[in-house]
């Protein structure tokens, strides 16, 4: 369930649904040892014996950082802090109130995920707000002496998401703002989910990664990217091509989901049906294509209410 990705740096499988290689934890090593991601609430259970395995006791874990607040990211926020009582729980500014009362958050995936909400993700248990630590863009959370996550405000796929850089590994922790690839099928697909993907923001996330230089990146869905030098390019040709034909298609009056479907179905040709099952429940094209319509009607009533 862990692997050794980087000096002091452990990949967690965290299993979503059973599904191995598909969501992604990270535990940074140190005098105050750090866990990136918890992965949904059916995770918790495996991602507790990944931590036992490697020694984490439960007065040892010293924080839990989460990218942002989606599910199967932050789902065993609550959990993992009643496992680990001594552990702060950072996230971002926009997204603590949401940790610390999740009823609209769980509703609001009641709505999107169905069934797929229990039997899949579950839900999110409330931590208390005196244990949770709101970051700023740049800010560190000390692991130890002279190791540091420094944390990167990256909104784009969601407004409350922000990446986290490793000062002895050189990696950075980037959530979803990179896209989602799956190992099993190699290919590299943006996330634009509603409520929030912005195209212009999400460029420059990818901008401000590429800025820091980082030696490795990891992505939640799923591990290190092979090809670091030229990942962040590639996600920015690849989404604005994305959202260049959901534009067009929209435009025209056009099903979007169809288009991106018509467009790029074809990359997946050559992987086999399990593995394109897993990345469409994850990151189908029909959420990819509702971001792309809110963020297309967000920004044409904007321009209307500027003239």
């Amino acid at each position: 369930m862990a692997t050794l990705i980087g000096p002091g740096v452990h990949e967690i499988d965290t299993l979503l649904g059973g599904w191995e290689r598909v969501t992604a934890g990270y535990l940074v090593e140190g005098p105050e040892p750090v866990l990136v991601e918890t992965g949904s609430q059916t995770s918790v259970p495996t991602l507790l014996a990944a931590l036992a395995d490697l020694g984490v006791g439960a007065d040892d874990l010293a924080g839990v950082v989460v990218t942002h607040i989606h599910l199967d990211h932050a789902g065993g926020v609550g959990d993992v802090a009643r496992a680990f009582p001594n552990a702060t729980v950072y996230v971002h500014e926009k997204g603590a109130r949401h940790l610390a009362d999740p009823t609209k958050l769980v509703d609001s995936a009641s709505r999107v995920y169905g069934d797929l909400l229990d039997s899949l993700y579950g839900r999110l248990d409330p931590t208390p707000a005196e244990r949770i630590h709101v970051l700023a863009d740049g800010e560190e959370v000390r692991v130890g002496p002279t190791r540091v996550l420094t944390t990167v405000d990256s909104p784009g796929h969601a407004k409350h998401h922000l990446g986290l850089h490793d000062s002895d590994s050189g990696i950075l922790f980037v959530g979803d703002a990179v896209g989602v690839r799956l190992p099993d099928s190699g290919v590299l697909r943006p996330s634009t989910p509603p409520p929030d993907f912005d195209l212009d923001q999400a460029l420059n996330s990818l901008q401000r990664f590429a800025a820091r230089r980082p030696a490795g990146i990891a992505l939640a869905h799923y591990g290190l990217v092979p090809n670091t030098d030229t990942v962040l390019e590639e996600a920015a040709e690849t989404l604005t091509r994305w959202a260049s034909v959901a534009e067009q298609a929209w435009r025209e009056d056009r099903d979007i989901a169809a288009a991106l479907d018509e467009a790029f179905g074809s990359e997946l040709t050559d992987v086999a049906e399990g593995q394109r099952d897993k990345l469409e429940t994850l990151n189908g094209v029909h959420s990819n294509a509702a971001g792309f319509r809110r963020w297309l009607e967000t920004k044409s009533s904007a321009q209307d209410e500027s003239r």
